[in-house]
C-alpha cells in the first residue's frame, strides 16, 4: 500500500503541474505550510526537559488536568500530533498514567479547533505574508545560534512564518484556479456527499499526516468558494478521523501503554465523527444559533466551519468523558499487557528517545529492572530467597538455617537476564549519546549507565563464589561452614539495606549511611583476614581451603562494593542541598582506608598500655 502511495501521489501532483499553474501555488502552498508545521515541531522539541515535560507530569493528578492541559498545549503549539507523540512517549516510558494519557487526548482534540478559528478569522481576513517574510528573517539569525532556546524559538518563529506564508499561497491559488475551473462542480449533496467527502477528508488528512494542514486547506478552498459549505463539514469530519495515523504510527515503536493510547484516540475520533455526521442537522443548527450570537454573518462560512469544529470536537469529549473508565477497561482488555520476559527491556523502546525527560526516566527505571534481575541471582547464587531475607528479624540466623542448595543454572541466567538488559542499557546510553542532548542529561544517563555495569559485576563476583558457597554451606563442616555463612549474611545485609533505601522517601536518604558500610566492609575484610591466618596457625583450616577463601572473599567484597556504589549514585539525590553537603562530607576510599589503619593503631596503643 505504501509503495503504491508514493507514485500516486507524485502523478496526481504531475497531472495538476500540468493542467494549472495556479494549481502549483496551492501545492506549493500545502508544501509550504507542511514544512512550517515541521519546523514548529522541531523548534517544540528543542524545549523539551523544560516546562513542557515539567507541566505534563503535574498534569496527571486527575481527568480535568489533563484535559486542560492538552487543550493549552495544543492551543500553544498548533499541532494535536505532537502533543499525541510527546504523550505517547511519557506513557511508554512510565512517567503518566493511561488515564491521564487519554485526558490529555481529549483535550488535544478540543485545542487543535484553535487553528481554524486562526486561520478563517485571522489568516484570511490580514494580508499575513507581510507578517511571515519578517518573521522569516528574524528566525534565521536565531537559528544559527549556539544557545538550544534560542534555536528553539527560531525554529518556533521561522514555523510560523511558513505557516503563514503556506496559507498566502494556498488562498491566492484558489482565487486564480476559480476564475480556469470550478470545483463546485464536483458537489455532492446528501448522505452520499457527506460520506464522500468525509472519506476525502480522511484521505487527505492520512497523506499529509496533519489535520491542521487539511483544516487550512479546506478553508482557503471555502474562502474561495472552491467547495460547499455542507462538503467542507464533511471534509472537516474526515479531518479528524484521518489525524489518528501520526498517533498510531507513533505508537508503533511503543510499548503496550503506547498502542492503548493510540487505540483510545482512534476510538475517540472515530465516535466523535460518527456522532458528528449522525446528528449533522442539529449540529449545522447549533452553529447558525450561536454564529448569530457572537456576531458571525451568515454567509461568512469559513468562521462558521470553525464553529462547527469547535461543536463537535467538543460534544465528543462530552460524550466519551462519562464512560472514560468504562473506555480504560476496554483498552486494557483489548490490548493486554503482555507476560513480563525479564531477559527483555521493559522500557527502552524507540518511543521514548525523542524527549530528554523521557529517555532519563526509562533508563532510570530499565536499571532498576538489571538490579531486580541481579537481586535474584544474587540471592539465589548465595542458596537463599528474597523473601526469607528481606522480612528476616535476625540474617545470620536466616543464613545458617539455609542448607538446601537452589537449583538453577546461573551462567544461563546470568545470559538472559544480566547480559542482554546491560547490553541494552549500553546500546540505549550510545544511541542517546549521539544526539543532541543536554549535558546535564546525558551526564545522568551515562552514570546510570555506570550504576548498571557496577551491578553486573557485582552478579559476576558472586558467580565466582557459589561454587564453593555450596560446597561448604550444605552441611555444617565447623569453620569454613562458618566463614562462608559470614560472607552470604554480609551480601544479604547489605541487599536488605539497599531494599529499605529504595522503600525509603527520597528526603530521607542519606549518603552517610553508605559510607558507614564502607568502612564496614573495609573493616570486615580485615578481620576476616586476621581471622584465616589464626584459624592456620591453630591447624583449624586447612592452607588449601583457606586460599580458596580468601579468593572467595575478595570476590565477595568486591561485590558489595559494587552494591554500595550502585545504590549511592542510583539513590542519593545530588541536586538536594542536604546531599551535597553530605557528598562534600562523604569519605573517599583513601580516607577510609587510613581512618581504619589510625583506630587499628589506636587499639594496638591502648592495648599495649
Amino acid at each position: 500500500m505504501k509503495k503504491l502511495l508514493l507514485p500516486v501521489i507524485l502523478l496526481v501532483l504531475t497531472l495538476g503541474f500540468w493542467a494549472s499553474s495556479d494549481f502549483q501555488e496551492i501545492a506549493a502552498g500545502v508544501a509550504i505550510f507542511l514544512f512550517g508545521m515541521l519546523m514548529l515541531e522541531d523548534g517544540f522539541k528543542l524545549f523539551s526537559g523544560g516546562i513542557l515535560e515539567k507541566l505534563l507530569e503535574k498534569a496527571t493528578g486527575s481527568v480535568p488536568k489533563s484535559l486542560g492541559f492538552g487543550i493549552l498545549s495544543t492551543t500553544i503549539m498548533q499541532s494535536s500530533s505532537l502533543v499525541s507523540v510527546i504523550t505517547i512517549s511519557f506513557l511508554s516510558a512510565g512517567l503518566i498514567s493511561l488515564i491521564a494519557g487519554v485526558g490529555i487526548i481529549f483535550g488535544a482534540n478540543i485545542g487543535t479547533t484553535t487553528g481554524a478559528w486562526l486561520v478563517a478569522g485571522f489568516g484570511l481576513k490580514v494580508k499575513i505574508s507581510a507578517y511571515a517574510l519578517p518573521m522569516l528573517a528574524i528566525a534565521i539569525v536565531l537559528v544559527f545560534q549556539k544557545n538550544k532556546y534560542l534555536r528553539g524559538a527560531g525554529f518556533v518563529l521561522a514555523g510560523l512564518g511558513f505557516l503563514f506564508l503556506g496559507i498566502h499561497h494556498m488562498k491566492e491559488g484558489f482565487e486564480a484556479f476559480k476564475d480556469q475551473f470550478d470545483l463546485t462542480r464536483f458537489a455532492l449533496t446528501g448522505l452520499f456527499g457527506l460520506l464522500v467527502y468525509t472519506l476525502v477528508g480522511t484521505a487527505a488528512t492520512v497523506v499529509m499526516q496533519s489535520s491542521h494542514a487539511t483544516m487550512t486547506l479546506i478553508i482557503t478552498a471555502l474562502a474561495a468558494s472552491q467547495i460547499s459549505y455542507e462538503n467542507a463539514l464533511a471534509l472537516a469530519i474526515g479531518a479528524n478521523i484521518g489525524t489518528t495515523i501520526t498517533a498510531i504510527i507513533g505508537s508503533l515503536t511503543a510499548n503496550f501503554q503506547g498502542k492503548r493510547l493510540a487505540l483510545a484516540h482512534l476510538i475517540f475520533n472515530m465516535v466523535t465523527a460518527g456522532v458528528a455526521l449522525v446528528f449533522i442537522g442539529p449540529i449545522r443548527m447549533s452553529v447558525d444559533f450561536i454564529s448569530s450570537g457572537v456576531g458571525i454573518a451568515d454567509t461568512d462560512y469559513t468562521l462558521k466551519l470553525a464553529v462547527f469544529h469547535t461543536i463537535f470536537n467538543t460534544l465528543g469529549v462530552l460524550i466519551m468523558l462519562p464512560l472514560l473508565n468504562k473506555m480504560i477497561v476496554f483498552l486494557e482488555r483489548t490490548i493486554a499487557q503482555p507476560e513480563e520476559d525479564l531477559s527483555k527491556p521493559k522500557y527502552l523502546s524507540a518511543a521514548v528517545d525523542e524527549f530528554p525527560q523521557t529517555i532519563e526516566h526509562a533508563m532510570r527505571s530499565e536499571v532498576k529492572h538489571l538490579y531486580d534481575n541481579a537481586v535474584e541471582l544474587i540471592v539465589h547464587g548465595l542458596n537463599l530467597h528474597r523473601h526469607d531475607i528481606f522480612t528476616s528479624k535476625d540474617i545470620a540466623a536466616t543464613v545458617a538455617a539455609s542448607r538446601t542448595p537452589v537449583e538453577f543454572d546461573i551462567d544461563e541466567r546470568y545470559e538472559a537476564r544480566i547480559k542482554t538488559l546491560y547490553s541494552a542499557i549500553v546500546e540505549f546510553a550510545t544511541r542517546v549519546g549521539a544526539r543532541d542532548m543536554p549535558e546535564d542529561v546525558m551526564d545522568d544517563i551515562y552514570s546510570l549507565r555506570d550504576v548498571a555495569g557496577r551491578i553486573v559485576r557485582a552478579v559476576k563476583a558472586v558467580k565466582h563464589l557459589r561454587r564453593n558457597a555450596t560446597r561448604y554451606t550444605q552441611s555444617d563442616q565447623g569453620k569454613i561452614t562458618d566463614l562462608y555463612d559470614q560472607l552470604r549474611t554480609e551480601i544479604a545485609r547489605i541487599l536488605v539495606e539497599i531494599n529499605k533505601l529504595d522503600l525509603a522517601d527520597p528526603e530521607d536518604r542519606s549518603s552517610l549511611w553508605l559510607d558507614q558500610e564502607r568502612v564496614q566492609v573495609l573493616s570486615d575484610a580485615q578481620d576476616t583476614n586476621h581471622r584465616i591466618d589464626v584459624l592456620i596457625r591453630n591447624h583449624e583450616l586447612e592452607a588449601i581451603v583457606a586460599t580458596s577463601f580468601l579468593n572467595d572473599a575478595n570476590y565477595a567484597y568486591a561485590a558489595i562494593r559494587d552494591l554500595l556504589g550502585a545504590a549511592r549514585a542510583y539513590y542519593i539525590e545530588t541536586e538536594d542541598a542536604m546531599a551535597e553537603v553530605e557528598r562534600i562530607l562523604a569519605l573517599e576510599d583513601e580516607e577510609l582506608a587510613d581512618l581504619l589503619l589510625t583506630a587499628s593503631a589506636n587499639q594496638r596503643s591502648g592495648g599495649d598500655q
